[in-house]
Parts: C-alpha cells; structure tokens; sequence
C-alpha cells in the first residue's frame, strides 16, 4: 500500500479531487474545509496489476501544518494542488514545495496540479506558468478538474505507475519516465478538453 498525500491551500479542491477519483463525482459546494486530515483507500490498477493507494487528504490551512507535517514522512507521493483562478494559491506553491522538501522523504515522487481547468473563464494562472514551475523543480504537471473528473484519474494513475515502477525497477528494464507518460496519455484524450 502507497501512501499519497494531497497537499495545497485551503479551497484548491483537495477533498473534491479526492471524491471525484474515489466515487466519480462532484459534489458541488457540499465541502467545509478538512478539519485535520481525513484519507481513502482505493486500488488502481497499474500494467495489470492491483495496487492499493492510501490516500490522505489534508487540511490547508495554517493552523493544521504541524499535523500535516507528521504524514509526510510517510508518504511515498504528494499532489500538490494550486486554484487557476486564485493567484495566491499558486504563489504558495513555492512554499509548500519547501515544506515537502523539508519534512517528506528524499525520493517522494511530487506531481504538481492546477486544479479547477473547468473555470477557464475565470483563470489568472496560464497553463504554461503551471508548467513552468514544474519545470524548474523538476516535477510532473497537468491541470485537472475535480468538478469534470479532467485528468483526475490520470493524475492518479501517473503517480501510482511512477510508484510501481520504482518498487520493481528491474536492471536492463528502461526506467518509467512520468513525463512522457503524462503527455501521451494527454494526447489521447485531448480531442475534447482544456488541454
């Protein structure tokens, strides 16, 4: 079983991201802010074999960082979500990013994720500034939305191959590259969304 984290401001959609992997749905407005952390189990199925994820959803805002802090160490992901319409959540991406750095293991594997792609109307954060970031902190991104279920399982999916693949790296086998993965897994369904 793999622990995975979500972590980011409070409001990014953690818990609606959680829920629309978990059941397949959205529930709108349904959510107050995660008091703690709460978690799910869920099996995904990875190159024909069963895994099961564990997977923590946290509080965002300050005043639970020193509980959230004790589940890092434990844990083998982190999604570490930013709003693309709240210019504030990204900026602390940086900051969470330290955060992790500091309290989680050396090898997490990190993915970072814009969330809410449905509110293009209402964005601040441009993909290509997401991707940037990404970029210059060498981690896998996409934008996803909880509200359609855009990349979501993708997003999940991603993190738990990249996982899977480290547990049973075989010598003369090409290590899993999360990156091309996410990008041709992308273009297949890019016929209808935000991409």
């Amino acid at each position: 079983m793999w622990q995975t984290i979500l972590v980011g401001d409070s409001g990014v959609g953690k818990t609606s991201l959680l829920v629309q992997f978990d059941q397949g749905k959205f529930i709108p407005g349904s959510f107050s802010a995660t008091v703690g952390i709460g978690f799910t189990n869920k099996v995904v199925t990875v190159d024909n074999v069963k895994v099961k994820l564990q997977i923590w959803d946290t509080a965002g805002q300050e005043r639970f960082r020193s509980v959230t802090h004790a589940y890092y160490r434990d844990a083998q992901a982190l999604l570490l979500l930013y709003d693309i319409t709240n210019k504030s959540s990204f900026d602390n991406i940086r900051a969470w990013l330290t955060e992790i750095h500091e309290y989680a293991q050396q090898d997490v594997v990190i993915m970072l994720l814009g969330n809410k792609a449905d509110m293009a109307s209402e964005r601040v954060i441009r993909r290509d500034e997401g991707e940037k970031l990404a970029r210059e902190h060498s981690v896998p991104f996409m934008e996803t939305s909880a509200k359609t279920g855009v990349n979501v399982e993708l997003a999940f999916t991603a993190v738990a191959k990249e996982l899977k693949h480290r547990a049973v790296q075989h010598p003369n086998e090409p290590k899993f590259q999360i990156h091309e993965y996410i990008e041709s897994q992308k273009e297949k369904s890019s016929c209808c969304s935000y991409f």
